[in-house]
């Protein structure tokens, strides 16, 4: 890992839409280039995650499931 995380978010027990929903809220309170690592349980969040990505400034830095646990790092875009 050769980036610094800026904030944490846990949203394990929540189902989808809610760790996207909860990700596009930290995201929206941070600063250019601060990176926030998401960790869910949902695994339409795997999905949901790609799309989001895809079709916004942000960046995604990794991505990977552990056990039950997908785990997302993002870093905000302009």
């Amino acid at each position: 890992m050769a980036y610094a995380i800026d904030q944490e978010l846990d949203t394990k027990g929540l189902h989808c839409p809610m760790p996207l929903l909860k990700a596009k809220l930290v995201l929206n309170s941070m600063t250019v280039g601060d990176v926030v690592r998401v960790v869910a349980t949902d695994a339409g969040s795997w999905d949901d995650f790609d799309v989001f990505i895809r079709q916004s400034p942000h960046e995604l830095l990794d991505r990977e499931q552990q056990d039950d646990e997908f785990i997302y790092c993002i870093r905000k875009g302009e």
